[in-house]
């Protein structure tokens, strides 16, 4: 594989359920040109990340040749790393399943690579943005860290003995389908009952927010924003603290973190999670160590900023 030097630029593209981002970037993580639309479903979504990635790589064309007429120097796009979500298996390069797009099997195999005439690299969007936070991030430093990324669903990984930790689908980290509200919990979109996901999702924070009230809401934030001053706030968040403590319970024991690292979304909660988590977790453990429960540094941008050091590294190591 063609090597990235220190002046070398990479093409990031992280695909969400909503929006496919995507930035250009230098070794200092300095942001070249960046572009965001919108995820069509199915297989379109492919072509749209494959014309995102032709805008940018033109920006940054048009520029470099700006540079190189000035300056007599240009940069190169040397690499890109495409991060999806769902169930992707990069050794085969193939989009697996993603039941909120509404992909299965698509063989990506070369259809970047030929088109952007480059290496490009495919990986799971929150094994990415985990691998990120671990190692550049808020864990940076640590051999041992459990990062959870919280949005529209929860995922995460972990990193133990200096290593990530990938499983036989190449990726570990399904927290959300930990069930646990057996008996009187929701039915996941997964098929199992009371899994982490239905009760302490940015989703479902709403949704129990405005099955408790009567009032609907924009979203997650709009609860934790009202915590100090809504009783039905606090008994929700408190609720969904349980659920991410009870879900964490048994891989804490296993594997013993020194830290936990809570990204995506619903992070930007800030010590009204982070605190609440730490001092639930606390409550609950008796024989493992508690973990430390901080924030993650690159907030939303894990995936893009993860994507970016990955097309630049060339594995997750």
């Amino acid at each position: 594989m063609t090597s990235v030097g220190p002046r070398d630029l990479v093409l990031a593209v992280d695909v969400g359920g909503t929006t496919i981002k995507a930035e250009i970037t230098d070794a200092a993580d300095n942001v070249v040109c960046s572009g965001t639309v919108p995820t069509p479903q199915g297989e379109a979504a492919f072509e749209a990340m494959g014309e995102l990635g032709d805008r940018l790589l033109a920006e940054s064309a048009a520029s470099s040749m700006a540079q190189r007429t000035s300056l007599g120097q240009g940069r190169r796009v040397a690499r890109a790393a495409v991060v999806l979500p769902g169930i992707v298996d990069p050794v085969r390069s193939l989009a697996v399943f993603s039941s909120n797009i509404g992909w299965r099997d698509v063989k990506v195999g070369t259809r970047f690579a030929d088109r952007w005439r480059m290496p490009v690299l495919i990986e799971h969007d929150v094994a990415v943005a985990g691998w990120a936070e671990w190692r550049y991030g808020a864990g940076r430093g640590y051999d041992d860290v459990c990062v959870l990324i919280l949005g529209t669903g929860i995922s995460g990984t972990l990193s133990i003995g200096g290593r990530l930790v990938r499983g036989a689908a190449g990726q570990a980290g399904e927290y959300g389908h930990i069930p646990v509200r057996h008996r009187d919990g929701l039915r996941c979109p997964c098929g199992n009952i009371g899994c982490v996901e239905t009760v302490a999702s940015g989703a479902s924070i709403a949704r129990a927010y405005a099955e408790r009230t009567g009032r609907e809401i924009s979203g997650a934030e709009a609860v934790f924003a009202v915590l100090d001053s809504d009783p039905d706030a606090r008994a929700v968040v408190d609720d969904a603290v349980d659920a991410l403590a009870e879900g964490l319970f048994g891989v804490i024991h296993a594997t013993c973190p020194e830290l936990v690292v809570l990204g995506g979304g619903l992070a930007r909660a800030g010590a009204a999670l982070t605190g609440a988590l730490q001092d639930r977790l606390a409550e609950l453990l008796c024989v493992a160590p508690v973990p430390r429960v901080v924030l993650g540094e690159f907030g939303a941008r894990a995936g893009l900023v993860g994507a970016a050091r990955y097309a630049r590294a060339g594995a997750l190591e």
